[in-house]
């Protein structure tokens, strides 16, 4: 008897988990799933490289390129209970489409010592901090808090937030990013921290950011952890 109960009370367990989980993920209307809170399908691994190498391969290059990236994300990339993790180790997880103008939703929570920073249109970055002293990277921004175009030229608009909207180590933030053309717009855990700046091209700054381009998240040093990764296309 005793038995029974304590597979009834693991399997219950189990179930309301599994329901948690499922509550995630789930996209707003007009909106898409990047992650759909299982797998990741969807996605291959890149690093800090210029998007015009993968266009100029053709489909069977990209196609057994990709392929060669599963390993590295599989060993430092999981999915429990609708959180995609990653150990702070290994290839940016990349969407296999690229996008152009669009509005991307997503949440993360991360660990002390740990950044990271999602890339649009395969240029870096909406940047993501350890914002406290102890993180030891205040001299380069960091007490500004996350959110702006690190990558941006020392005093272009948009490279620090206009304020410091992260929430503290083990809670969960929110960006809200709004790329048009050329021009980016953040919103951190509901604030407006970048107003409809340029995002420069990181890889050729004597030419404006690429037309389109994937979606990057970024490894560097720490766990982080995502949820609710959505996109919805701008015409």
């Amino acid at each position: 008897m005793r038995s029974l109960m304590l597979i009834f009370v693991a399997g219950f367990f189990s179930v309301v988990l599994s329901l948690n989980a499922s509550a995630q993920n789930i996209p707003p209307e007009g909106f898409t799933a990047l992650f759909n809170g299982v797998d990741l399908e969807g996605w291959f691994g890149r690093g800090t490289e210029d998007p015009r190498v993968l266009w100029a391969m053709t489909d069977s290059e990209l196609a057994a390129h990709k392929e060669e990236t599963r390993k590295d994300i599989h060993e430092h990339w999981s999915v429990t209970d609708g959180e995609l993790i990653n150990d702070g180790d290994g290839l940016f997880l990349t969407t296999n489409q690229d996008y152009g103008d669009f509005e991307l939703l997503l949440e993360y929570r991360t660990v002390p010592n740990a950044d990271s920073g999602i890339y649009l249109r395969g240029v870096p970055q909406v940047q993501i901090w350890d914002t406290t002293e102890e993180g030891g990277k205040w001299a380069i921004g960091a007490d500004k808090g996350s959110g702006g175009l690190w990558n941006n030229s020392k005093e272009a608009p948009g490279k620090d937030p206009s304020k410091l909207m992260d929430k503290p180590f083990g809670e969960w933030n929110s960006f809200r990013i709004i790329m048009a053309g050329t021009k980016v717009t953040v919103f951190m855990n509901g604030e407006k921290v970048v107003d409809d700046s340029e995002m420069e091209n990181y890889f050729d700054r004597s030419i404006p950011i690429f037309e389109r381009g994937p979606i990057q998240l970024q490894t560097h040093g720490g766990e982080i952890r995502w949820r609710n990764v959505f996109i919805r296309e701008i015409s």
